[in-house]
């Protein structure tokens, strides 16, 4: 687990270099359905289904879980529970909550207006 904390971080970051230096990448990651259904949506803000909420979150708190379980620092674990209160904070009172209706209706609206 201990060489995957470190390298996760740059691998994240040579992609995110990876994709801006390359139009082509860019263009192609702007294209797919992934982006208009989600990264659009949340770059302006929009919101999210409770659904979609509720599935990140419990993908996240398993992780966090997971770390507090197996850190033996206290202090590392008390970082990482103010962290994953924080993020709950974050996803109940900044992220508008949408309808799976209004989230419909916004994912054909933006699959249309979305070119690369």
């Amino acid at each position: 687990m201990l060489p995957v904390i470190p390298g996760g971080p740059f691998f994240l970051f040579a992609a995110f270099c990876f994709g801006k230096s390359s139009k082509r990448v860019e263009d192609w990651f702007k294209s797919t359905i992934f982006y208009k259904d989600y990264v659009v949506r949340l770059k302006e803000n929009k919101g999210m289904t409770r659904k979609e909420k509720i599935r990140i979150n419990l993908i996240a708190d398993a992780f966090i879980i997971f770390s507090i379980i197996y850190v033996d620092i206290i202090f590392v674990k008390i970082i990482i529970l103010i962290l994953g209160i924080i993020k709950h904070y974050y996803f109940i009172k900044k992220i508008p909550t949408l309808t799976p209706e209004e989230a419909k209706a916004m994912k054909a609206e933006l699959r249309q207006s979305v070119t690369p």
